[in-house]
């Protein structure tokens, strides 16, 4: 059974694929900063599902974690099978006036830096081996700037055409490259971002349907999975290269001012 790499493997989506995957008897390579949260879940994956589960403790927003876990992987003699990139956050305020420049730098290199990284080392090995599957979890966020969330949405914007442009790029390889769009979803996501009281996530989704949708995508080699979308953010998809850009923006900014979600 295939073998899957997880980052961010103990927060809300991020433990959803790795029961997924240990409940179809594959091991897993748990990422995460913290060693004892990681040490907690391989206990338990390896008690409830009897697979293997590896752990790798690295901070993401640190350029050097990639080889680290790179290394690592080599030390097991493990090249994952599958390589679920699903660490990230997020944080509502105004760009210029209420973010702060540690948190925004943080937030591009663990969105965007680390799964870059990531791929640049474990890519090419796939690539030689014949086979793989990646899965980068992106956002709906990808399909419209973002105001109270400006990096944040641009950062999804980055991972979905990234993961795209991979999807063609290795065709033929063995090795297929998906994107899951996931819609708000309650996590702790929502809460580490200030975001929990917002009209965006009043209506948050759970995450064990997407994790499910975002699974089976991989598995398929689709190119982009939309899944857990509340109803507002159908019509948006869609519409939204349609829509005037202001009133878009404006309907945009209004779901994420804090406080929101009572009005």
């Amino acid at each position: 059974m295939a073998t899957a790499l997880i980052t961010g493997s103990y927060g809300g989506l991020g433990t959803e694929f790795v029961n997924i995957h240990a409940a179809a008897g594959g091991d897993v390579i748990l990422v995460g900063r913290s060693q004892s949260k990681l040490d907690a879940q391989a206990a338990q994956v390896e008690k409830d599902y009897g697979v293997k589960a590896y752990t790798i403790a690295a901070d993401l927003s640190i350029a050097e974690s990639s080889q680290q876990i790179f290394d690592a992987c080599q030390e097991l003699g493990i090249l994952p099978d599958y390589f679920i990139n699903n660490a990230g956050f997020g944080g509502q305020g105004d760009f210029a006036r209420e973010r702060s420049m540690e948190d925004d730098m943080s937030m591009i290199a663990v969105n965007i830096e680390s799964p870059t990284r990531l791929l640049k080392l474990f890519l090419p090995e796939m690539i030689k081996r014949g086979s793989g599957k990646v899965l980068n979890v992106s956002s709906t966020a990808a399909s419209t700037p973002g105001p109270l969330q400006a990096v944040y949405y641009a950062t999804k914007a980055y991972v979905t055409s990234w993961s795209n442009a991979l999807w063609r790029e290795v065709q033929g390889t063995g090795v297929t490259v998906s994107c899951l769009m996931p819609g708000a979803m309650a996590t702790g996501f929502a809460a580490a971002g200030g975001l929990d009281d917002t009209k965006l996530f009043a209506n948050a989704v759970s995450p064990v349907q997407v994790a499910k949708e975002g699974y089976d995508g991989m598995i398929a080699g689709k190119i982009n999975v939309v899944s857990g979308l509340v109803a507002w953010q159908k019509p948006l998809i869609s519409l939204s290269p349609m829509m005037p850009r202001k009133a878009m923006l404006n309907f945009v900014y209004d779901q994420q001012v804090a406080g929101s979600a009572k009005k």
